[in-house]
């Protein structure tokens, strides 16, 4: 059983192509042309020089015909899969760094192996929106092998997490609230609330999440005022340490390049992929000599030679397919998303924008939902109204009172705005919310309203109680 088993999982892992094809997906304009420039640099076979042969000079290189056992994969020797433009101008636009690339520039910062860093960056894009991991370690060894084909282990894993959870902000990477909450104050200047703070979290947290204060003044031995002045230490965590995305300009902003343009004219909505420098890529005419020449050869040193240049050849044509396909996969996608959201995008109206969730593209465009979800993520649109991250069209629709569709960035405004007018000495619990929201014409569920209030940022009723 053990050995079927092992087999199941050899046969789940990605192609070459397939894992190549997923990291150029998810990478933004800026990063791909630096991805593919540090290809250039790492295959010999590729080339962004012009060919200094004359037409009549130059010597034709057909892999085909090269081919003694079969195994030589067919290589399209030129390709240009961006346009005429040398060096084309793009605009750039100021934007406050998000969650995701903030933790990532974090990580560039650690002294770990290229192996290390493959597995840490991966943790960080498994990481909720609320800064969360809530997988299992051994859930997160099997998608790094299927879904990115790194091999690793649980204690790697773990290792990895740790070097996460030291980064900003605090209390990333936790596994629960408790977690959340000791990474935070083990973050703060050590003083006797802090340490108070620690012990009642780490003690006595089922006592404190009921506020059975007495008991935990019993068990740790201190008295009300030194209690409450650990509480207000607490109080004043964030529980949701990756919930408060914000995309709005900012003085401490990273510059980025759309990755589409939106063209409107007369109500007819198109786009355009920025045309950057991304060079016209060929074989270089030395390697394809090199194996001409290993040809029928029986020298040791010449078939060495020319199986070197078959595994660069296999991995240029594995680039260069896999940033065809990424062109493809991001086109078909915008395309649905411009679709969709059409009387959206004529005028930026947010009224006009439909509930979407990335099932609704992926059945669109045939393209799985993971697909979609690496397309959207940390790719911009320009608008004539603004510049927005793909994924701020995303969102749960529901129905108000009237059965009429609405967002989920409605409804979370109402919440917040029910929140802002309470009585911060009786906060109001969720299922207070539920009637406060139905009172204005919103229909959520408890369970709704309680995601929302994470992904807002916005802690339990008790926890906003003021003392």
């Amino acid at each position: 059983m053990l050995k079927t088993g092992l087999e199941l999982k050899q046969q789940q892992k990605l192609s070459p192509l397939q894992i190549q094809t997923i990291k150029l997906i998810e990478l933004p304009i800026q990063d791909l042309e630096q991805k593919v420039r540090a290809e250039l640099e790492s295959n010999p076979v590729l080339d962004d020089e012009p060919d200094p042969d004359s037409e009549e000079e130059r010597r034709e290189v057909s892999i085909d015909s090269m081919k003694e056992d079969g195994d030589i994969p067919a290589y399209k020797l030129k390709v240009n899969n961006w346009g005429k433009d040398p060096r084309p101008e793009y605009n750039t636009f100021s934007v406050k760094e998000g969650f995701t690339q903030s933790l990532q520039r974090q990580l560039g910062y650690r002294n770990l192996t290229p192996h290390e860093h493959e597995v840490a960056s991966f943790i960080i894009g498994s990481l909720s929106d609320d800064g969360y991991l809530r997988r299992d370690l051994d859930a997160m060894v099997d998608d790094l092998a299927f879904r990115a084909g790194i091999e690793t282990n649980e204690e790697e894993v773990e290792r990895m997490l740790k070097v996460i959870q030291d980064f900003e902000p605090a209390g990333v990477g936790a596994r629960d609230l408790r977690e959340c909450l000791l990474l935070q104050l083990a973050n703060l200047h050590q003083t006797p609330e802090v340490i108070n703070a620690t012990r009642i979290i780490d003690e006595c947290f089922q006592d404190f999440s009921n506020k059975h204060f007495q008991k935990i003044q019993s068990r740790l031995g201190i008295t009300e005022d030194e209690l409450k002045a650990a509480f207000a230490k607490i109080v004043k965590l964030n529980p949701s340490p990756g919930g408060q995305v914000d995309d709005s300009y900012d003085d401490q902003s990273s510059q980025i390049v759309p990755d589409f343009i939106l063209d409107e004219h007369d109500g007819v909505l198109d786009f355009t992929m920025p045309r950057f420098n991304i060079p016209e890529l060929r074989v270089n005419k030395k390697y394809a000599d090199l194996l001409m020449d290993a040809k029928g050869s029986s020298e040791r040193a010449q078939k060495e030679a020319a199986a070197f240049v078959k595994q660069k050849l296999d991995s240029a044509k594995w680039f260069v397919e896999a940033l065809k396909q990424r062109q493809n996969t991001l086109s078909k996608t915008m395309r649905a998303i411009l679709d969709y959201q059409h009387d959206y995008f004529l005028d930026g109206d947010e009224s006009n924008l439909r509930p979407m969730v990335l099932k609704d593209i992926a059945e669109v465009t045939g393209f799985d939902i993971s697909t979609i979800s690496r397309v959207v993520n940390s790719k911009y649109i320009e608008t004539h109204f603004g510049i927005f991250p793909l994924k701020s069209f995303f969102s749960e629709g529901m129905e108000n009172t009237e059965g009429e569709e609405i967002s989920t960035r409605e409804l979370k405004k109402a919440l917040q705005e029910c929140i802002d007018a309470e009585n911060k000495h009786k906060p109001l619990t969720d299922e207070q919310l539920v009637v406060e929201m139905s009172r204005r014409g919103y229909k959520v569920a408890r369970r709704t309203i309680a995601k929302y209030r994470s992904q807002l940022g916005i802690p339990l009723a008790r926890w906003r109680k003021e003392i």
